[in-house]
């Protein structure tokens, strides 16, 4: 390993331990290793030459091993205490139903009743119920596959899109609880049955919806090319002043901005939100096309968390002060209070990033206990706490906490 290798690796894990909100001495104790130890890793001075290290530092930094270290193997793993909607969920992506569909005899569908069933999925995932959307879409998917196969001409585009607006749901949700793989195939089947049903607009959700899967992967130079490329695609339907390609065009741009932010180019990131604010100017109100929730809110919303993840945590919480987040589902509520809680973490404000973490978790306990990354959060504020409090403590035994990590 050169000696430049391990200072761009030290500059890393400074740079996301920072992100997190750690000191050098919360660090190592994490890491059962002395702050000295730490201090000269992060100068490059000391090498890490054993995976089981590396994988324990990337572990409490809730990263791949793979990001801090590109010659690293991949490593897998395979979360604890999965939650059971994650396993029915991806249970109904691998079922072969299409080809049942076609090997089988259907009777005509009932459009309107699988258009009020899919309408009552995108119900369910943006109030994080995942238990009940688990239970609808095995169901449901079947059934719509079915549909596809059996409908006349006439019906058959317009249930293609039904499909694909079905797939949009399964794949915000899994990648809610960090199903990164299974959400990825769900946004694929979307953007498939889009391309069927001949719905640009559609297309566009979906490559929207894997742009999402992307940041959740933390593969971000796909996020970026996935969500820029889209959002260009659609610039001459901007242009025409279609209000639905504007609202998509500026929920994509979002994620692009997110994209930058996570790659740390602060630059870009901003210069993204501002082009989606002009979006939302020219949408002129609070939209949710193809469900995407975009305009005036959903932006501030998204400047938080740029902000957050650029690690400006006084930026973060100056522009959350004026949000009203209220009008918007009760998931982006919930995000809303996370990166809240994330920027207080930054600055080390053990008490009020708890207190958004509590209002997260009465907004939508289900999601907030499927979400892996949360875990990692709660334990790097329990090192700050001397001693935690009952509130803090009371939050990690409900995400599954067992162990609170010693204060030396």
């Amino acid at each position: 390993m050169s000696t430049e290798y391990e200072k761009a690796l030290g500059r890393k894990i400074a740079f996301n331990r920072k992100r997190r909100g750690l000191s050098q001495k919360e660090f190592a104790q994490l890491l059962d290793r002395s702050e000295a130890w730490v201090s000269q890793v992060e100068r490059g001075v000391r090498r890490i030459d054993r995976m089981t290290v590396l994988e324990k530092v990337a572990d409490v930094l809730a990263l791949p091993v793979a990001e801090l270290a590109a010659e690293a193997p991949i490593v897998a793993s395979v979360a604890e205490g999965e939650p059971p909607e994650a396993s029915r969920l991806r249970l109904v992506l691998s079922a072969a139903h299409s080809l049942k569909a076609i090997l089988g005899r259907h009777g005509p569908p009932d459009v309107s009743a699988l258009r009020a069933q899919v309408d009552r999925a995108w119900a369910l995932t943006h109030e994080a119920n995942y238990t009940d959307l688990a239970e609808l879409l095995e169901q449901l998917v079947p059934r719509l596959e079915a549909a596809v196969r059996s409908a006349s001409e006439e019906e058959r585009s317009g249930l293609f899109r039904l499909l694909a607006t079905m797939y949009h749901t399964c794949s915000a949700a899994l990648a809610n609880i960090g199903e990164p793989e299974a959400a990825w195939v769900a946004a694929d089947r979307a953007v498939i049955a889009a391309e069927r049903a001949d719905d640009p607009l559609l297309m566009a959700a979906g490559e929207f919806r894997l742009s999402i899967v992307f940041l959740g992967a933390r593969h971000f130079d796909q996020a970026a090319q996935t969500s820029g490329s889209a959002a260009d695609a659609l610039a001459p339907m901007t242009e025409s002043g279609q209000t639905e390609a504007v609202s998509l065009r500026g929920a994509l741009t979002l994620q692009r901005a997110v994209a930058a932010a996570r790659m740390n180019d602060a630059d870009a990131a901003y210069e993204y939100l501002r082009q989606a604010h002009e979006m939302a100017e020219q949408v002129g109100e609070e939209r949710n096309d193809y469900n995407t929730e975009f305009g005036p809110t959903n932006v501030d919303l998204h400047e938080v968390a740029v902000a957050v993840d650029l690690g400006d945590a006084g930026i973060a919480l100056r522009a959350a002060e004026a949000v009203d987040a209220s009008g918007l589902s009760t998931e982006r509520q919930t995000r809303f209070q996370i990166d809240i809680a994330r920027a207080h973490a930054q600055r080390r404000q053990v008490a009020a990033a708890v207190s958004a973490l509590f209002k997260a978790h009465e907004l939508s306990p289900e999601m907030v206990r499927a979400m892996p990354q949360l875990k990692q959060f709660v334990l790097d504020l329990l090192t700050m706490s001397q001693p935690p409090s009952d509130q803090l403590q009371a939050l990690a035994s409900e995400l599954g906490i067992q162990e609170v990590p010693a204060i030396i």
